[in-house]
């Protein structure tokens, strides 16, 4: 399984980063190839300065060896080899109408003393985070994720809905990171989905993100914008560094671990602003977006 899905995640990356270049018509990717000490690495693609994209990662890893003492706690068990491997992507526009995209499939394993499997699960998702609220953007980009959810279980799509809109929340600021997609983890083998159906599942999913975003990206791309528009844009990016550092799994994952720090922070936007106690204007555009995250709303 790990070696089927380490291959699906080079293919997606290369058919992601070929739409997000399309996309952008100007710049390419650079590619970073690294190595773990302890085991593994992985392939960063990053792009800069585009047309459209300001700053976009585009990165697979698969890292391996000892358990780090802080995942053993994590996850309640003694000392004890791993295999980790995933596609994490963050997209940050120029524009502050198109919005900042982000997505992680990803797979796990863990072995005895022997090393034999004794745990295994898949995770990930999907979700979007816009400066300027077009409903119809989000209604497009929940109405693919169902799609994809509902070829393997009607019940999916509503409750990795939930799961992102609960995950994605930054808690300290009582608003939502986004208008958010989905959320999924330690997906495991039961009487219901073996983990060949959770892989057919993730995939799927995986495979759904060029449709979900690009064309959101080439609707809104050329539209005009000026500096106030800029300055929320980067206020609200501040939202987005707080969660990634005060709650999000996959980067205190990837710290605990020894991860590659330029990889892991890739998700960092360029241009951010902090201001005190600010607050939009009432009835503003910038308002009906804040009003919406804090009070997510169902989209399909």
């Amino acid at each position: 399984m790990k070696d089927k899905f380490l291959s699906y995640i080079h293919n997606l990356q290369d058919t992601i980063v070929a739409a997000l270049e399309a996309a952008d018509g100007k710049s390419k990717f650079r590619e970073d190839l690294w190595e773990r000490p302890e085991g593994g690495g992985g392939r960063t693609r990053v792009i800069e300065n585009g047309d459209v994209f300001e700053k976009g990662g585009v990165n697979i890893s698969a890292v391996h060896g000892k358990l780090p003492e802080p995942m053993q706690k994590m996850f309640n068990v003694g000392e004890a080899d791993f295999f980790a491997c995933g596609l994490s992507l963050v997209i940050h526009p120029k524009s502050p109408m198109v919005p900042t995209a982000h997505a992680n499939w990803r797979y796990f394993e863990m072995y005895d003393e022997n090393g034999n499997v004794i745990n295994q699960w898949f995770g990930g998702g999907q979700d979007l985070t816009p400066y300027y609220l077009f409903e119809e953007d989000a209604v497009h980009f929940h109405k693919t994720c169902k799609t994809a959810c509902d070829k393997h279980n009607a019940e999916f799509y509503p409750k990795y809905k939930k799961q992102c809109d609960d995950y994605f929340w930054n808690a300290h600021r009582h608003e939502a990171r986004g208008v958010g997609g989905l959320f999924f983890d330690y997906c495991k083998a039961s009487e219901e989905m073996s983990m060949a159906n959770w892989y057919n599942f993730v995939t799927e999913v995986g495979d759904s993100f060029v449709d979900a975003y690009i064309p959101i990206v080439e609707k809104r791309k050329n539209l005009t914008f000026n500096e106030a528009n800029r300055n929320w844009q980067e206020i609200r990016r501040g939202r987005y560094v707080e969660f990634n550092l005060v709650h999000d799994k996959g980067t205190l994952f990837g710290l605990k671990t020894n991860g590659r720090i330029e990889s892991i922070l890739m998700s960092l936007p360029p241009h951010v602003q902090w201001v005190y106690d600010h607050h939009p204007e009432k009835g503003s555009e910038e308002e009906r977006l804040v009003k919406v995250l804090m009070e997510p709303r169902e989209w399909v």
